[in-house]
């Protein structure tokens, strides 16, 4: 069975001729629009675009998906509409929390998906660094929010009638100056090589990277800059700028706005696991769709 999100996807660049284009309507980064597409091909077992310098066209497979998903989709969103109106999604809000990272990344597909399903439902967003966002849902002040908790961890209880689930799991990676030897190769990077390295270094008192933190001391890494807030673009901006090499999530990696080299670390344990929280006595038709949406659209990378 095929993903809606992904068969959305191939729907946009049908209509837009541009995966680009495609991206800027549906709220994705050109990156995760494409890895959308990549898995769709991968479930279709055959090429359904041709990338080119103008854009991007269907293929003969590409066009025939196209066609039925555009029915597939329309029945879909008919029966959703229909489904609100039963459940009492016609009206009424949704409060969602997010980090940045998140916010910037995961979240505007899904917040799409959701429009599009229940127009009627008042939509507001607030910004929560973890582990702010927990306490936050178990205050009321937010129906759910994405939060993220790092290994190696100190194990942190949830508070009562608040409950996490996994959304997606990605690894810590290195990332240097462009053209910095540490990045040059492609096997992974023995985390011992780290020793004596300048690194840019979250704050150890910022909750959530506490642990990390230790283990790079463990390595050998030697804190040259401390950020004293969880602000990763800025630390890719001064890891960009040569002040020194920083372990950041592999989505941050991949998508900073300033250039960095990146190579993965070996072992792999180091990693980020993004969750969903929310209120397990007080839950809202509203928030039970916006967590299917998020699972449908990130689940299977949570395993």
């Amino acid at each position: 069975m095929y993903d809606p999100t992904r068969l959305a996807a191939l729907v946009a660049v049908s209509e837009a001729g541009s995966i680009t284009r495609a991206a800027e309507r549906l709220g994705y980064t050109v990156p995760a629009l494409s890895q959308q597409l990549a898995k769709l091909e991968r479930e279709a077992g055959t090429a359904l675009l041709v990338r080119h310098h103008r854009g991007a066209r269907l293929t003969g497979a590409g066009e025939l998906l196209a066609a039925r998903a555009r029915r597939v989709l329309d029945e879909m969103e008919r029966a959703r509409h229909e489904l609100a109106q039963l459940a009492g999604l016609s009206g009424g809000r949704l409060r969602v929390g997010t980090f940045t990272t998140a916010g910037i990344h995961l979240l505007p597909p899904v917040l799409t998906a959701f429009r599009r399903a229940h127009p009627d439902v008042e939509l507001t967003v607030a910004g929560y660094e973890p582990p702010f966002g927990v306490a936050a849902v178990a205050a009321g002040e937010v129906d759910l929010s994405l939060t993220h908790a790092y290994e190696p961890a100190d194990a942190v209880p949830l508070p009562a009638a608040v409950s996490a689930e996994r959304i997606l799991v990605e690894e810590l990676v290195l990332v240097t100056q462009p053209g910095h030897a540490l990045a040059s190769g492609t096997a992974r990077l023995p985390l011992a090589t780290l020793a004596g390295q300048p690194l840019i270094s979250m704050a150890p008192t910022h909750p959530p990277r506490q642990a990390v933190e230790r283990a790079l001391a463990r390595a050998g890494a030697t804190p040259s800059v401390l950020v004293e807030t969880p602000g990763y673009a800025l630390v890719c901006a001064l890891v960009s700028a040569g002040l020194g090499i920083a372990v950041v999530p592999e989505m941050v990696a991949r998508t900073a706005a300033t250039p960095v080299g990146m190579r993965l670390l070996e072992p792999g344990d180091l990693r980020r696991t993004i969750s969903v929280v929310h209120r397990t006595d007080e839950s809202t038709a509203a928030a039970d769709s916006f967590r299917a949406l998020l699972r449908g659209a990130y689940g299977r990378s949570a395993g």
